[in-house]
C-alpha cells in the first residue's frame, strides 16, 4: 500500500511543508511535459502480484513478515495484512517474448514464496478475495504492524467520522460495522501496469476506462466474502466501501470517494488530471522531502515527484495514472486496479495479454470517446460487470450486447491485432487470447467457485464447506490449467474438519424473540422451527435472555393461561451462560458438561451472533483432542 516512509504525526508547518512541495510536483510535471521530457520512444509493461499465506487448516496465517525475511528478496514487500504479500516485477519492453518473460518471472518468485512458506507450515494462494477468510482476522491485530497502516486507519476513521459500515447486496446481503480499514485487507489484486506516451495519454486513459466493464467481466473471481454470495467481483464494492472516508450526512453532497472509477472522461493533460485530483482529494498523509522538484529540474536531474505520488498513493482509481522514473528518464503509465489476483499464473497472464492489446490495439474510431460514448454508460458497464461478470450486459456505443458477444466478436480481435502490432510471438498471442475465449464461453473463476461452494454445502457445514473450497482451489491452481477447465467437485469423502473454534460451527441462522413477545408465542416460534433453544435480545441484538423447551416446560400452564398473558421476559432465564467466537470448541463443551446444558449463545461484545448447540458438535469425530 504504497510508501512507507511517511509522516504518522503532522504539525502545520510540516503540512504547508508537504503541500509547498507537492504544488512544486504539479509545476515541474508541466514543465516536463512541456519541454518533451517525458519519455515517449519505448513501451514497457509491469505488474504486481499480490497472494495469500494459509495455514493448514486453510485459514489465513500471520506470519508474513518471518516469510518475507527468509524470502530476502526486493520484489517482495508487505500488504496491510499479516497474511498477504506482494510482488513488485521488473518492468518489461513490449515485444517479442515480453508476456513469457513476465511469466517465468511470476512463477519463479511465486515458487520461491512457496518454498519458504513451506518451511513454514504455510502455503501460499492467488485468489481475488479469500473463501475462508472469517470477521476475526480482520480484527485491528492482523494488520501489518507498520506505522504507515496503523496513520492510515486512524486518518480514514477521522475522516469518516466513526466506524466503517459495508453494505453489500447480492444473490446474499452483508451488511456490517467495522472499526478499521482491515476489510480492505480481503482485497488481493493482480496489478497491470502499461507505459503510455504523453501525447497520447488522455486518448489511452479514456480507452481504458471504455474497456473496464468487459475487461473485468471475463477476469471476475471473487463471489464470496464471510460466506455470503454477494458480486461476481466483489473486491469492487467491498474495496470502495471499506476506505470510504466520506462521512455520512443529511445533506445531499457530490463528494467522490477516494475509492472510484470517476465521473467523467477525461479532458486535457495527465497534469490537468493531477490538479483535479488535488483540488477534490484532501492531503492524507505528508513525508519529509529534502529538496524540491523545481531545484532538482534546475540542476539537470530528473525528480521523482515524492509529494504527488505519496498524494496519488491514497487516491484509489480503478484505472490509476502514475508518474515515475526508470533508467533516469522520466515516463507515465495507467495501473490497472480492478482485476483479482488468480485464480492461476496462466489466467493472470492472459487477463495482462487481453488488455495490453486492447489498449495497443484502439482503433481509431475510438481516440476521441467523449464524442461517440456516454460517460455514464461506461461507468454503468464496469458496476454491472462486477455485480453479475460473464452475465452481464454491456452499453456499448449506444447499444445494448451481451458481455460474452462483445468480447469474442469485438474486443478479442482487437486485443489480437494489438498485440501483433507490438510483434509479440504468435504463440503467446494464442496461448493467452485462448484462455480468455474458453473463460467466457465456459466459466469463470466466479462462477466455478459459486457452483461448488452450492454443492459443497449441501454436504458439509458453512464454515467447512470454505474449508474445503479453498483447499480445492490451492489443488487446480497446483495443476496449472486454467479456471476455464476446472471441474465441478463432488467428492468430499477425505475432507478433514479443521473446525478448532466456536466460530468455525457455530449457528448464524437465528431465530430470535423480543422481551415483550408473548410466551405462548415464542413456544410457536420453536415448534414451528424445529429449534429447543430461543435466545431473547433487544433491538440492538444484544442478549437479554434464554428461552429453552426444557425451561418453557416448568412455565407451561402460566403460558398457556390466556388471563395472565405471560411475556417472555417473565419466563426466560436472565443470566445465560455464553462464549465467544474465538472460544475453542473444547472449552465450550466443557462448559456445556459442566453446567449441564445443550446451548450457549455466541457473542461479540454484547450483540448475539450465533448460537452453537449438542447438534452442533455431534458431528465432529473427536472432540476431545480438538
Amino acid at each position: 500500500m504504497g510508501d512507507h516512509k511517511v509522516n504518522v504525526k503532522t504539525d502545520n508547518r510540516a503540512k504547508i511543508d508537504f503541500l509547498s512541495h507537492l504544488m512544486d510536483d504539479i509545476k515541474s510535471l508541466e514543465y516536463m511535459f512541456k519541454e518533451g521530457m517525458i519519455e515517449d520512444d519505448i513501451i514497457r509493461i509491469g505488474a504486481e502480484q499480490e497472494f495469500c499465506l494459509v495455514n493448514k487448516e486453510w485459514r489465513p496465517d500471520t506470519n508474513s513478515l518471518k516469510v518475507l525475511e527468509e524470502i530476502n528478496d526486493p520484489h517482495f514487500t508487505t500488504e496491510l495484512a499479516r497474511y498477504n504479500l506482494e510482488i513488485n516485477l521488473d518492468p518489461i519492453q513490449l515485444s517479442g517474448d515480453a508476456f513469457a518473460k513476465v511469466e517465468h518471472q511470476i512463477r519463479s518468485l511465486l515458487e520461491k514464496a512457496k518454498v519458504v512458506a513451506n518451511k513454514n507450515d504455510s502455503k501460499i494462494i492467488l485468489t481475488g478475495i479469500l473463501p475462508s477468510i472469517s470477521k476475526h482476522e480482520l480484527g485491528i491485530e492482523y494488520m501489518t504492524p507498520f506505522d504507515r497502516y496503523y496513520a492510515l486507519n486512524e486518518l480514514f476513521k477521522e475522516a469518516r467520522g466513526g466506524e466503517f459500515k459495508l453494505h453489500l447486496l447480492g444473490v446474499d446481503e452483508l451488511s456490517i460495522l467495522h472499526n478499521s480499514v482491515m476489510f480492505e485487507a480481503c482485497n488481493t489484486s493482480f496489478q497491470m501496469h502499461l507505459q503510455i506516451d504523453p501525447k497520447d495519454f488522455m486518448s489511452s486513459y479514456n480507452w481504458a476506462q471504455a474497456i473496464a466493464g468487459p475487461v473485468l467481466g471475463a477476469c471476475v473471481n471473487s463471489p464470496m466474502l464471510l460466506g455470503k454470495e454477494l458480486w461476481s467481483e466483489t473486491r469492487i464494492a467491498l474495496f470502495q466501501q471499506s476506505i470510504d472516508t466520506r462521512a455520512v450526512s443529511m445533506a445531499q453532497t457530490e463528494q467522490e470517494s477516494r475509492v472510484s472509477f470517476g465521473h467523467d472522461w477525461m479532458r486535457g493533460s495527465i497534469v490537468d488530471y493531477y490538479k483535479n485530483e488535488m483540488s477534490h482529494f484532501k492531503t492524507l498523509l505528508t513525508k519529509e522531502i529534502e529538496k524540491s522538484s523545481l531545484e532538482e529540474l534546475k540542476e539537470g536531474k530528473i525528480p521523482k515527484l515524492s509529494a504527488l505520488n505519496l498524494l496519488n498513493g491514497t487516491i484509489y482509481r480503478w484505472n490509476r495514472p502514475c508518474y515515475g522514473v526508470g533508467n533516469g528518464k522520466p515516463h507515465i503509465r495507467i495501473e490497472n486496479r480492478y482485476i483479482p489476483s488468480g485464480p492461476t499464473v496462466l489466467d493472470e497472464m492472459a487477463n495482462f495479454a487481453f488488455w495490453i492489446g486492447l489498449m495497443r490495439g484502439r482503433p481509431t474510431a475510438f481516440d476521441d470517446l467523449p464524442r461517440i460514448m456516454d460517460f455514464r454508460d461506461v461507468r454503468s458497464n464496469f458496476i454491472r460487470a462486477a455485480r453479475t461478470g460473464c452475465e452481464s450486459v454491456m452499453n456499448w456505443m449506444g447499444k445494448p450486447i451481451p458481455i460474452d458477444e462483445l468480447i469474442l466478436d469485438e474486443l478479442l480481435p482487437i486485443s489480437r491485432k494489438g498485440l501483433e502490432k507490438m510483434e509479440i510471438d504468435p504463440k503467446d498471442i494464442n496461448r493467452y487470447l485462448n484462455v480468455i475465449k474458453a473463460r467466457v464461453q465456459k466459466q469463470t473463476g466466479s462462477r466455478w467457485m459459486i457452483r461448488n461452494y452450492r454443492n459443497i454445502k449441501e454436504k458439509l457445514k458453512p464454515n467447512d464447506a470454505l474449508m474445503a473450497l479453498t483447499e480445492a482451489m490451492h489443488h487446480h491452481q497446483s495443476s496449472e490449467n486454467p479456471v476455464s477447465e476446472w471441474p465441478v467437485l463432488h467428492d468430499f469423502t477425505s475432507f478433514t474438519s479443521t473446525a478448532s473454534k466456536v466460530g468455525h460451527i457455530m449457528t448464524t441462522d437465528l431465530v430470535t424473540a423480543c422481551e415483550t413477545d408473548l410466551a405462548i408465542l415464542t413456544l410457536k416460534f420453536m415448534k414451528w422451527n424445529h429449534i429447543h433453544h430461543l435466545p431473547v435480545v433487544d433491538n440492538k441484538q444484544t442478549l437479554v435472555g434464554l428461552i429453552t423447551s426444557q425451561h418453557l416446560k416448568k412455565y407451561w400452564d402460566q403460558v398457556h393461561d390466556t388471563d395472565h398473558l405471560s411475556s417472555a421476559r417473565e419466563i426466560m432465564v436472565k443470566e445465560v451462560i455464553t462464549v465467544k467466537t474465538t472460544t475453542p470448541i473444547k472449552e465450550a463443551i466443557q462448559l456445556m458438561r459442566k453446567h449441564e446444558i445443550g446451548c450457549l449463545p455466541v457473542l461479540e461484545d454484547t450483540q448475539l451472533v450465533g448460537i452453537i448447540t449438542i447438534k452442533d458438535i455431534a458431528h465432529l469425530e473427536d472432540v476431545e483432542n480438538l
